[in-house]
């Protein structure tokens, strides 16, 4: 009991400890901060890949593809019904963008994909600009370029398209307002959803005769939009429908430039995505798979003989059934792989078995395991470095204790003189140090959470005191604004280990108190 009374009241006279909470306090708050950032930023990062890689992605790391995908496609959903969601194939090459109307002109990756099954097996239609506002109107078929009319009373109009879309799925959109001051603006640029060109007839529409359609092309948001770098906000260089001219190189099935060399093609801008994942916004640009396939000649080409060549995809994306083991699956998946490749052994040509024997099947996390591990090494290099430089509060702690011990030496006296044992008074100090362990970590957890919780906000005020405050800019990183989440399990860990930091800090001259003898404490002065 004495042990218990004596930590409290230690712990209300000595003004000393007060700078020993503090030092805890302030090295558990950093800590919660620095790892709740770095977390937060890893795990968006892994959520955002996910989602937009599918659970599993079979892929041979060639620009040659690999043959007979649509019949594995059929395979899994004829052999596994109770794993595979849905697939879809995809495939990416690399060309040159540029903009008909200006001299912009940028390399890029080009995805083919089947928009529909592409947006089924991830998170891509998430992305879409003009389609969160214009549901349905994003397509990668033939289109014109749409223009605004005015109305008798000079209110821009849409076409019938686009105005029942908007009717009908923006009228609950946070930017309600910002709709409703688009749509009184007369202005040839708008600050709503898009831009378009403006028809001053007073009829909306579609611009251009057969010979003006061009199949659509969504391109990454950073490839052709300017970033506001206070708000990191877009600004919309161009407009839905200008003309976008694609070059890209055929290769043969030997991986050699075809003999017509490369291929230009024009598109029309359907949406731009914004995947808010930096690597891609900033290079991919979406067109038709099968559109894709013929001009890189992907499709089946007519051999010499008179046979055909299979057509090929350079990845299959699958989705898997919620609940199902996403480890599991990839095994699964990539046993039936090998069944069929090895069933096809004797019917295919070698080069095309050759494509398939390169297949990898992998999960969206092993695809991504270069960039994630990087990331994650960075967290916890750095949520090391803190918690080093943490231990000064242990060493803080001991000196402090050391002093206490040393002023308290004819209070030791006394309490060993009627009787308590060197271990109940050693247990006196690490009491207290515990107890300083637990009111910091109590402070540092609350303040550090809050500070996490609005550390956006505080941004927000310190720029408004000076620009050159701003620590994220939104220009710079593909996340809008910093990671704001705190787990629990996380700040419960980290306010363990300062409570068992502060006790070890504090056990040394714990251990010196408990071998004062009582008639040398007794005669101290």
């Amino acid at each position: 009991m004495y042990k218990l009374f004596l930590t409290l009241r230690y712990l209300r006279k000595r003004r000393i400890a007060v700078f020993a909470v503090i030092s805890v306090w302030l090295c558990v708050a950093m800590v919660i901060i620095v790892g709740s950032v770095m977390g937060g930023f890893l795990d968006t990062l892994k959520e955002r890949s996910r989602g937009l890689l599918s659970d599993i992605v079979i892929d041979n790391k060639t620009l040659q593809g690999f043959p007979y995908y649509q019949d594995f496609i059929e395979r899994l959903h004829e052999t596994m019904p109770d794993i595979v969601e849905t697939a879809t194939p995809v495939i990416y090459n690399y060309g040159i963008l540029r903009v008909e109307s200006s001299s912009f002109t940028k390399p890029v990756r080009i995805v083919g994909i089947r928009l529909d099954e592409y947006r089924a097996v991830n998170d891509f239609g998430n992305s879409l600009f003009y389609d969160k506002y214009y549901r349905g109107t994003t397509t990668l078929g033939e289109q014109y370029k749409p223009f605004i009319g005015f109305d008798e009373l000079d209110t821009p109009i849409l076409p019938l398209d686009h105005e029942a879309a908007l009717k009908k799925y923006s009228l609950a959109h946070p930017d309600d307002e910002q709709l409703k001051e688009w749509k009184r603006l007369p202005n040839r640029r708008f600050p709503g959803p898009g831009t378009f060109d403006v028809n001053f007839d007073g009829e909306p529409g579609y611009f251009g005769n057969e010979r003006d359609k061009a199949p659509g092309v969504i391109v990454g948001c950073n490839i052709i939009n300017e970033r506001i770098p206070e708000t990191g906000a877009y600004d919309r260089v161009y407009r839905r429908g200008d003309k976008m001219i694609l070059t890209i190189l055929p290769l043969t099935l030997s991986g050699k430039v075809g003999i017509e060399g490369a291929t230009t093609v024009v598109t029309r801008l359907a949406d731009d995505s914004r995947t808010r994942v930096f690597e891609i916004d900033d290079v991919c640009c979406y067109v038709d798979f099968k559109r894709l396939q013929d001009w890189l000649l992907m499709s089946p080409q007519l051999l010499e003989d008179g046979g055909k060549t299979p057509a090929r995809a350079s990845q299959l994306l699958i989705s898997l059934k919620p609940g199902v083991d996403i480890v599991e699956g990839r095994k699964r998946i990539g046993t039936e792989w090998e069944k069929f490749r090895d069933l096809l052994s004797d019917r295919v040509s070698r080069f095309d078995y050759r494509l398939m024997q390169m297949v990898d099947v992998q999960t969206w996390e092993e695809m991504q395991i270069q960039f994630i591990a990087a990331v994650e090494k960075e967290r916890i290099l750095v949520t090391a470095l803190f918690g080093v430089i943490s231990l000064v509060a242990v060493v803080l702690i001991g000196c402090i204790f050391w002093m206490i011990v040393v002023q308290k030496t004819r209070d030791i006296g006394i309490i060993k003189s009627i009787g308590a044992s060197a271990q109940g008074v050693a247990m006196i100090f690490v009491s207290f140090g515990i107890a300083v362990g637990v009111l910091g970590a109590i402070l540092g957890a609350v303040s550090g959470a809050v500070f996490v919780w609005y550390i956006n906000d505080i941004q927000n005020w310190l720029v408004s005191l000076d620009k050159d405050l701003r620590v994220w800019s939104p220009d710079v990183y593909s996340f809008d604004s910093i990671p704001n989440v705190v787990k629990l399990d996380e700040v419960l860990v980290i306010c363990a280990i300062a409570i068992v930091a502060s006790g070890i800090g504090a056990l040394i001259p714990a251990i010196i108190a408990g071998r004062v003898w009582p008639v040398k404490a007794l005669r101290y002065e």
